[in-house]
């Protein structure tokens, strides 16, 4: 076989790391150690051990799809070794979206270009909140009020409201090492809020929390957006803040390529029906129709566009969902 991709200034060495980078211009290189997931037909190459599997549109390609996100044809890449993969010949990059909203917040620094008309206050609420701190929630919600300017009192009575707003209150005098994954991420918005920024940035900031704290969090964007604040987020449920954004953008090659909100693109559209039981006394994602299933539990009827991110909202909370059957409605 021959291809620019094997010519001599572009062969690679083998990668000592498991992840993706760009061979070329219009080719990306992933290094296999257990499972990855590709669109189907993109593969153009391999070395190593690695068993490639079609994934189909059943149940289980439906959950494999709501974990990662991914709306596409998959195809399942298992072993050790390197993937090359390509797509009708475009261009390729490999784009980081956290780092494009650190970018935005004022955290990192861009290689090529310049950010302006950025507010003096901006706040950012990470994917992943460095929860092993050696301070209680008050104690580090208190210290970040006097990092963004407010007096030390301020800066207590705010984190105490901010705590009682999302459910947090009984754990103030916790340390942050042993709080629980959701009740971390209540403290992460909470952080972002003290303040009241004139830019809030959101990474999956409603990722891992409970639905009382979600739709808490929806007010909280409305009540910055109507104090005149502007507020960036990036989430996978494609119903996020449905009617509030006033604009929708997703990443192309390596531009942010305006689109039209979901609820207009969607319409009516097909829908999904998720058989599914929860912990005791777990409530569904809002929003959504829910009648009672035999045998307990509960039939969610959502939107197919919207069925990915439900079906992740429910197996990725706190206490995960049981998913028993996922039914495309005629």
């Amino acid at each position: 076989m021959k291809s620019d991709l094997f010519a001599s200034e572009n062969l690679a060495q083998p990668s000592a790391a498991p992840g993706m980078t760009l061979q070329n211009a219009k080719s990306v290189k992933y290094t296999v150690n257990g499972e990855m997931l590709a669109r189907q037909g993109s593969m153009v190459a391999f070395r190593g051990n690695l068993q490639f599997e079609r994934k189909g549109q059943g149940i289980g390609g439906m959950l494999k799809r709501a974990v990662t996100g991914e709306g596409l044809p998959l195809m399942s890449v298992r072993g050790q070794g390197e993937a090359w993969f390509a797509h009708q010949a475009g261009y390729c990059f490999v784009i980081d979206l956290s780092t494009l909203l650190r970018i935005v917040a004022g955290i990192d620094t861009p290689s090529e270009g310049r950010i302006t008309g950025r507010p003096r206050r901006t706040a950012y609420v990470p994917e992943r909140f460095p929860a092993a701190l050696p301070l209680t929630a008050s104690a580090y919600l208190t210290h970040m009020g006097r990092v963004h300017g407010l007096r030390r009192t301020q800066a207590a009575d705010r984190a105490a409201r901010w705590l009682e707003r999302f459910g947090a209150a009984a754990y103030a005098q916790t340390p942050l090492a042993e709080l629980s994954k959701g009740s971390s991420q209540k403290v992460a918005v909470a952080q972002a809020l003290l303040a009241e920024p004139g830019l809030l940035v959101l990474d999956e900031a409603w990722t891992g929390l409970d639905a009382p704290a979600r739709a808490e969090l929806d007010r909280a964007v409305a009540e910055r957006t109507a104090a005149g604040g502007t507020v960036v987020f990036v989430d996978h449920d494609p119903e996020r803040l449905a009617g509030a954004a006033e604009a929708h953008h997703r990443v192309e090659g390596a531009a942010l390529v305006p689109v039209r909100a979901p609820a207009e693109a969607a319409g009516a559209g097909p829908r999904v029906r998720i058989e599914a039981a929860g912990p005791p006394g777990a409530e569904p994602p809002p929003g959504l129709a829910a009648a009672p299933a035999l045998g307990g539990g509960l039939l969610l009827t959502v939107p197919a566009a919207r069925s990915d991110a439900v079906l992740r909202d429910l197996l990725t909370a706190p206490e995960p969902w049981h998913i028993r059957a996922v039914e495309e409605l005629p």
